[in-house]
């Protein structure tokens, strides 16, 4: 059934047209993902949908009582609300009721003996009885604790950025409404926090549009998705992996299409200069058609971006942790930590909000020295730090003065010669577009622009804290193509899980303040062994109560084992060092890592189950010797 349909929808900034006359309809519980380059006006067409911002042209229909819930990529929130106030902000009855409700009940937590407050206190009771609001209630504050708040009554002002977006998203998620739209809701959210929201958004009641980053929650949250591109809008039936397909699809027929038309216009063009005799009407008509043709343009030229640019040589020495300690407020964040960077690593830093993350980043690159210990950076390094809030960047500037300020003239590996206005027209920056002040760009803009700083910067260490924030679908599978092809250490912070998988080869996992554990593959492969180690756990631990109950005595067979199983220990945690050492030569070669990654899980597996039999055979030549 559908809710929404608009009509010859325009809208443009000064020259630079967003969209022009595009139509469509939304259906009840559908679920869109919009998608298109930073730019092309995705935000706009979100906050001209929630009716935040005017259209030019066009017609919007949809029904008198219809109610939109709306996440901004920048959310505004009153600074003196507590948290639930703000939640529950609303015309609606029910969220009229609920913050009478809780605004009563605080102030009767205060005055207990007040006869009037008690009073008041029944009415709003009664009134949420009458709303059966008690399940909305409890629905807000379990969400927003899965949001990770859990004091509600803070006011936002004592709240990070990154928790008052989390209360914006879970003021939009409780909202009673028919359609709601949501801008980067996965920004500042961890990986447990985005597996909620992909479980919990499929039982929303009403329609849903989406703009995010995040390629597996867009698979697997959509059924349709919308493509914004040079001012038109595509829509397909399908999630994001479909959309891929058929858009590849869409291209290929318009080629066909153009080249079909190509070919017209020049047999055209031909027959008008022959002089072939017609009847002048004829003649006029066709000469007619023939300027139509010319007139007529197709957008099958794919606008993407190009970082073939250069870095600098790096030697065999990188960067070396030796017992790097961090402490905030008396409170660890990193304990003493060892780890060692080799050239060509891809390393990924993941963990919750707030548990050092970042500061790991700070100290490796030198923004912050550690509490004790020492960070040991070789001669020859040098480092592209991209950080998340890009601070440095001068927005006062134009774009092209921003970035002659790194380089006027740069080198690609093949030694071609690119000026810095070719390297912004590279990330999609028009000539025109370059004298355009950064402060005019929208946020994913000036992400792109500030990448290409980095990289321009020519490091050998890149390191890079939560880069597919605000950057669309195409730049990040740009950035991901160049980093298979960076011959230096890539560190990335970040929650894309995407990303992780296709960029990074181990990981350091903060599971808390004060705990990191190393692990080498990619993260799905973590999870996955996350999700089998506690059923593990248990049934090691039942094996390892058997032998203490029934074996007292070892047999010979057990002796001979115990005094042979620490050497294979040895050689099978050799044996996984050198096929580490293999996968880091194996360089680009995808096939070659791929067989040294499935080598690296068989020996983990065969050393595992040796660990787990040392164990068994320790408890036994303990009781022995108690015997």
């Amino acid at each position: 059934m559908e809710i929404l349909s608009v009509e010859q929808l325009s809208k443009a900034y000064g020259d630079k047209e967003l969209f022009n006359s595009i139509s469509f309809s939304i259906e009840k519980q559908e679920r869109i993902g919009l998608v298109g380059v930073n730019g092309t006006g995705k935000s706009t067409f979100l906050k001209v949908i929630a009716g935040v911002e005017d259209r030019d042209l066009g017609t919007i229909n949809h029904a008198k009582d219809f109610s939109v819930a709306y996440l901004n990529q920048e959310p505004e929130l009153i600074e003196d609300s507590t948290v639930l106030n703000e939640v529950f902000e609303g015309d609606a009855p029910i969220m009229i009721a609920l913050r009478h409700y809780e605004s009563v009940l605080d102030q009767l937590k205060k005055a207990p003996e007040d006869e009037k407050l008690q009073d008041n206190f029944t009415k709003a009771q009664a009134k949420m009885d009458e709303l059966d609001a008690w399940e909305a209630e409890q629905t807000a504050k379990t969400i927003l604790t899965k949001l990770g708040i859990e004091q509600f009554d803070q006011t936002i002002k004592s709240l990070s950025g990154g928790q008052k977006k989390r209360v914006a998203l879970a003021k939009a998620l409780i909202q009673p409404a028919d359609l709601m739209i949501l801008d980067e809701p996965t920004n500042h959210l961890d990986h447990e926090t985005i597996e909620w929201l992909e479980k919990y958004l499929p039982t929303y009641p009403g329609a849903i549009i989406l703009v995010t980053h995040d390629r597996y929650f867009l698979n697997r949250v959509t059924n349709r998705i919308f493509e914004l591109d040079h001012g038109n809008l595509y829509r397909y039936i399908g999630n994001y992996e479909t959309y891929l397909e058929k858009k590849s699809e869409r291209l290929r027929q318009e080629k066909e299409q153009e080249q079909k038309h190509a070919n017209t216009l020049k047999r055209e063009i031909a027959w008008l200069k022959s002089g072939v005799k017609a009847r002048s009407t004829k003649q006029k008509a066709r000469i007619d058609r023939v300027e139509e043709m010319k007139e007529q343009s197709f957008q099958t030229k794919e606008e993407s971006i190009d970082v073939g640019v250069s870095s600098k040589r790096l030697g065999k020495k990188v960067i070396e942790l030796n017992q790097v300690q961090k402490a905030y407020q008396g409170e660890a964040i990193i304990p003493s930590f060892d780890f060692l960077i080799k050239p060509k690593d891809r390393i990924g830093i993941v963990g919750a909000n707030g548990s050092g993350k970042t500061t790991l980043l700070n100290i490796i690159s030198g923004y912050i020295k550690p509490d004790q210990g020492q960070v040991e950076v070789g001669p020859t390094v040098t480092f592209g730090y991209y950080t998340q809030d890009h601070s440095e960047m001068d927005e006062e500037l134009r774009i092209i003065d921003y970035i002659r300020q790194t380089k006027e003239v740069m080198y690609t590996d093949s030694g071609e010669r690119i000026s810095a206005e070719k390297m912004l027209e590279r990330f999609l920056f028009s000539r025109d577009k370059q004298w355009t002040y950064i402060k005019r760009l929208s946020g994913g803009e000036k992400r792109r622009l500030y990448l290409l700083k980095v990289l321009m910067e020519e490091p050998n260490v890149l390191l890079l804290d939560e880069p597919t924030n605000d950057l669309d679908t195409e730049t990040l599978a740009i950035l991901e193509d160049y980093l298979d092809q960076f011959p230096g250490v890539v560190i990335t912070v970040s929650h894309d899980r995407y990303f992780l998988d296709r960029v990074t080869e181990q990981l350091i996992i903060f599971n808390q303040p004060g705990q990191i554990e190393k692990y080498f593959g990619n993260y799905s492969e973590w999870l996955k062994k996350q999700s089998e180690t506690k059923p593990t756990k248990q049934k090691n631990q039942s094996t390892q109560e058997k032998p203490k109950r029934k074996r007292k005595k070892l047999s010979y067979n057990d002796q001979k084992e115990w005094n042979q199983i620490e050497d294979d220990i040895s050689e099978l945690e050799l044996a996984i060092e050198q096929e580490q050492e293999k996968i880091t030569a194996a360089g680009a070669d995808v096939e070659a890592a791929q067989e040294h990654y499935q080598s690296v899980s068989e020996l983990e597996q065969k050393l595992e189950a040796k660990m787990e039999r040392w164990e068994e055979l320790a408890i036994l030549v303990e009781e022995a010797e108690q015997s």
